[in-house]
């Protein structure tokens, strides 16, 4: 038996490999499904199953693709309702797959469709859970996501959630190992741990929402407080993944077309195409093709797209570093961006040759913005998540969450100039781009953000014990 998790860190999500006999299953594939595709061949197995824990999300999962290339059946849990031929589970069934087995739990709470699937191994001993979106480490799944589509509040969700762990998690030994759908940094939950994986013994000691002495309405009311609304692309990606999508080979095919400087402006312009492009933050600011977006490949790249981007179905067109760009068009797609148009041949370096117009962003370290700071009347933006912003902040900013900057825009001023931070230099120039092509035009990023600010004398607030004070 082999198990192997692939874990994809800018989304923070883990899809898995289970290998037994000559037969193999994959739980819950990203949407490119080339690397499961090669591990199979490379061991010599048929893929059996596609295992999916409920209806992602967060991205758009493989399990088409990967069904149509190798015959496989794709397994849903009870009460899915999927558009397409899968095979609906019934709560205790077992799958077989090589020399073990695979138990279907049905754990609805963070959906209605949510499912945990126990493995056994040979000796028909429990060896791991893959919980999906009910478990995490350190968390559970946030139970809103679903009242929609379940006519339930996110309250009576997680009393279906509480009753998912007690009754089909809880009672399974220590030493079963617990795989997750995510870990940190997922919008999935709140208290994620950095680990992926863990012994469902150590969870009983280190979950909150685990806690042996728990009451069903203390679970219900420690799980739903805090939650914040969740990305805008969430839905639009469960709808993908329930109905169906272009096959991935399509999207690239579209995607990759390298188009001269003349093409790209010709299609923007007759496309209303967005311009999204990827570079580092310090290298698009020195200039960049006029109304174009920045959100950097090296960062949280596709979470911030699906946040910031209205619309699955909005065309796109890129600009990269060169050779960059089927990763781009791969990434984009992991979330349901199925619609760019094609990519800047040879990249900027091809739109400064062709003398096109170009716009520039002011960015200024954080020595020069205490020098600006201390001549007193800067209007500053703290583009942070609250969270952060409530640890400790420059003093009189004001805290406009990158996440939600769409829908508050009305708070930046358009008059005089305007101060952009955030912890490291990456969302504050995503939010100064954004803000240009709006129409903001006095915009300065300081470009290596609070953590740089916080070792200079510019005045800070401790927003937890309201004190204001300065660390040399």
């Amino acid at each position: 038996m082999k198990v192997e998790q692939i874990y994809t860190g800018c989304l923070a999500q883990g899809a898995y490999y289970i290998r037994s006999g000559n037969e193999a299953v994959i739980i819950d594939p990203l949407r490119e499904v080339e690397p499961y595709l090669e591990k199979a061949e490379a061991d010599g197995v048929k893929i059996k199953y596609v295992l999916e824990t409920h209806f992602h999300a967060d991205f758009v999962s493989g399990h088409l693709d990967l069904a149509a290339k190798t015959g496989a059946t794709i397994v849903y849990g009870p009460s899915a309702q999927p558009k397409f031929d899968a095979h609906i589970a019934k709560d205790g069934e077992e799958l077989e797959v090589g020399n073990i087995t695979i138990k279907v739990l049905h754990t609805p709470g963070h959906t209605m469709e949510s499912t945990t699937y126990l493995l056994r191994d040979e000796k028909g001993k429990d060896y791991a859970i893959f919980s999906g979106d009910t478990l995490f480490l350190g968390d559970v799944g946030r139970p809103d996501l679903a009242q929609k589509a379940a006519h339930m509040t996110q309250e009576e969700l997680a009393g279906l959630l509480f009753d998912s762990l007690r009754t089909k998690i809880m009672t399974l030994t220590d030493d079963v190992i617990v795989y997750p759908a995510h870990g940190a940094g997922s919008a999935c939950g709140k208290h994620m741990s950095k680990e992926t994986v863990d012994t469902l013994g150590n969870q009983r000691k280190t979950n909150y929402a685990l806690r042996e002495n728990m009451t069903r309405e203390e679970f219900i009311s420690e799980v739903t407080e805090g939650l914040q609304p969740p990305p805008a692309y969430f839905p639009e990606n469960v709808r993908m993944n329930k109905e169906g999508y272009e096959s991935i080979d399509t999207v690239l095919d579209k995607g990759m077309r390298a188009l001269s400087p003349e093409e790209f402006e010709l299609v923007a312009n007759e496309t209303g195409a967005l311009v999204l492009d990827t570079r580092d933050a310090q290298t698009f600011r020195k200039g960049f093709i006029p109304n174009s977006i920045n959100i950097g490949i090296d960062g949280s790249f596709a979470p911030w797209v699906g946040s910031l981007i209205p619309g699955v179905a909005h065309p796109l067109l890129i600009v990269t570093d060169k050779g960059r760009e089927e990763e781009v068009v791969t990434r984009l797609a992991r979330v349901g961006f199925d619609h760019t148009l094609g990519y800047l041949k040879d990249g900027f370096k091809s739109w400064l040759q062709a003398d096109k117009e170009i716009d520039s962003i002011e960015s200024i370290s954080a020595q020069e913005f205490a020098k600006r700071f201390k001549k007193g009347g800067l209007q500053v933006v703290d583009v942070r998540k609250p969270s952060e912003f409530q640890v400790e902040h420059v003093d009189n900013a004001e805290n406009t969450p990158l996440d939600f900057l769409n829908s508050h825009l009305s708070e930046i001023p358009k008059e005089g100039e305007v101060y952009l931070y955030c912890a490291s230099g990456y969302r504050s120039m995503v939010a100064a781009s954004i803000l240009k092509a709006r129409g903001w035009e006095n915009l300065i990023d300081v470009s290596d953000g609070f953590k740089a600010i916080a070792k200079t004398d510019v005045p800070r607030i401790d927003y937890v014990s309201s004190t204001t004070f300065n660390k040399k």
